[in-house]
């Protein structure tokens, strides 16, 4: 495994996140889509900036509201998709991180989905690029990894894969075994992120308080444990969502 980091964890712009990101000794970082909308120039320009650093790009994300939908509202979804692959060839990364849906129109059936996933592997296969299913703790339909990992294993396309977040799966009280019979080529991502034991809704626990391994009260050793278990050998990628170091120095945090 190697190290990774989100530009969603700092402050500043996208230059200035990458500079503390270089910084700090990263080689890895995960490009929050929200930092290339704010970047004042093209995406080329952002890559060149992350190369200049000396970074590779693991991976763009999020994107949201795939799965589930029909007619309209899916080919919507399939027209978004391609224009996400256009966007990371450009910046140079082959790998986008899907979350599970929250979408008002979206369906739930483990075989749909995986069926969803396995046209968009498809698409992603023609591109040279790969997808990885996340299960937000807060999804409409899928809100746990087994279920991620069951919709990418049926599935069954070379380009599919799952994400694994330590938030999502603690903050649910997920257990923790079933992830030693993932096959670690199976996995795509690792997303670590530690938090406060709080009583609230997920959204907002995970938007406002995550920290760094070590700072909250998530039994993260655990969780390497298992996954050591995998054979995984991907990024391992720090996402912290967490006010205070929205507001501090980049270089500082």
């Amino acid at each position: 495994m190697y190290p990774s980091i989100a530009t969603v964890c700092l402050s500043g712009t996208l230059q200035e996140k990458i500079a503390a990101i270089a910084a700090a000794g990263f080689k890895h970082v995960e490009i929050f889509e929200n930092d290339l909308l704010s970047f004042d120039g093209s995406i080329k320009e952002a890559a060149t900036l992350i190369s200049d650093h000396g970074l590779n790009v693991v991976t763009l994300q999020p994107f949201r509201d795939f799965e589930g939908l029909q007619g309209k509202h899916r080919q919507l979804a399939f027209d978004r998709a391609r224009l996400k692959f256009d966007q990371m060839n450009e910046l140079g990364t082959d790998l986008l991180m899907v979350c599970s849906s929250t979408h008002p129109h979206a369906l739930g059936g483990i075989s749909r989905l995986a069926n969803d996933f396995h046209e968009l592997g498809e698409l992603a296969k023609q591109r040279g690029m790969r997808v990885a299913y996340e299960a937000l703790a807060w999804g409409t339909h899928i809100n746990d990894y087994r279920d991620s990992w069951e919709i990418v294993r049926q599935a069954d396309h070379e380009s599919v894969g799952v994400v694994l977040d330590t938030f999502h799966i603690f903050s649910r009280g997920t257990d923790l075994s079933p992830i030693r019979n993932i096959p670690g080529d199976r996995i795509f991502l690792v997303q670590t992120a530690d938090a406060p034991s709080l009583s609230m809704d997920h959204l907002s626990w995970s938007r406002h308080y995550r920290c760094f391994p070590g700072q909250g009260e998530l039994t993260i050793g655990a969780f390497m444990d298992v996954l050591a278990c995998t054979g995984y050998q991907g990024a391992l990628s720090h996402e912290i969502f967490n006010d205070i170091f929205r507001r501090s120095d980049p270089l500082q945090t």
